[in-house]
């Protein structure tokens, strides 16, 4: 599956869904989001079965403000809806397939818990 692009529009539908969704926060000035394309769209093309999704942050500037994006790229990882990993800076490519299959890994009931237990202390 090749990479989508996500915006204002489609953001929350897109994360929200259902499985994994990898997101690359990045703009065409950045030298680092180039060099890391390469990397998430082949991920993209050895994962099938998760989204992976660009959001141009000069374009989505609105998105990205709320988002809290102070770096990029930055990579944010969800499953099942719930935000498990958002990092910024490149990932080579024996870390993104690590981190995919790690996110893969996740036991989504107790994540689901440990959610619940951190929402009930605010």
């Amino acid at each position: 599956m090749a990479t989508i692009d996500v915006n204002e529009a489609n953001f929350e539908q897109t994360v929200t869904a259902e499985g994994i969704v990898l997101v690359d926060a990045w703009a065409s000035w950045c030298g680092p989001c180039r060099a890391f394309a390469p990397t998430f769209e082949k991920a993209s093309e050895d994962h099938t079965d998760v989204t992976f999704a660009k959001l141009d942050t000069e374009a989505n500037q609105n998105l990205a403000a709320a988002l809290e994006i102070q770096a990029i790229p930055t990579l944010m990882a969800f499953r099942d809806g719930i935000l498990v990993f958002r990092d910024s800076g490149m990932l080579p490519p024996a870390a993104l397939e690590d981190l995919v299959n790690q996110v893969k890994g996740l036991d989504m009931e107790d994540v689901r818990k440990q959610v619940a237990e951190q929402n009930a202390g605010k």
